[in-house]
């Protein structure tokens, strides 16, 4: 079985890189948004043309992500959303949402501390984990039913 996982959220540590490295020869794919933070915020005007409004840019930023985002959750198997140090990530909680509510395996990846400011989105997901390598043991777990040694 091949699982597809998207992974989503904060995008200034290695997090990303440490799931795919750990998860080496497993069947897995991944996807994730746009991790270059100009490119993302400024995809919209490039792709459709400028805006004098800053308002406006963004808009259009979010909305060509959004493509990009819901396709990347729709076609997943597994979401992995990870809340950084500043855990206001507000796509973040956005895609865990989404991906909730589409009947996605939602993986949330945060720190202790934000237990309490997180805990909507906890509910929503079907583990809490807080370091990438428990990703990796429940995505290995998922695939061979081995648990960690």
């Amino acid at each position: 079985m091949t699982l597809k996982v998207y992974l989503s959220g904060e995008i200034h540590t290695d997090w990303r890189e440490r799931i795919v490295e750990g998860s080496e020869g497993l069947d897995v794919t991944f996807a994730s948004p746009v991790t270059d933070h100009a490119a993302s915020d400024d995809c919209g005007v490039a792709i459709l043309g400028a805006e004098e409004s800053k308002f406006w840019h963004d808009h259009k930023g979010a909305k060509v992500n959004a493509i990009r985002t819901r396709h990347g959750i729709e076609t997943a198997d597994i979401v992995v959303v990870r809340f950084g140090e500043k855990y206001k990530q507000w796509n973040a909680a956005f895609d865990a949402g989404y991906a909730a509510a589409l009947g996605k395996p939602v993986i949330v990846l945060s720190m202790p501390e934000h237990q309490h400011a997180l805990k909507e989105v906890h509910a929503a997901s079907l583990a809490v984990a807080e370091d990438p390598g428990q990703v990796v043991d429940i995505l290995r777990y998922t695939l061979t039913g081995v648990l960690p040694s």
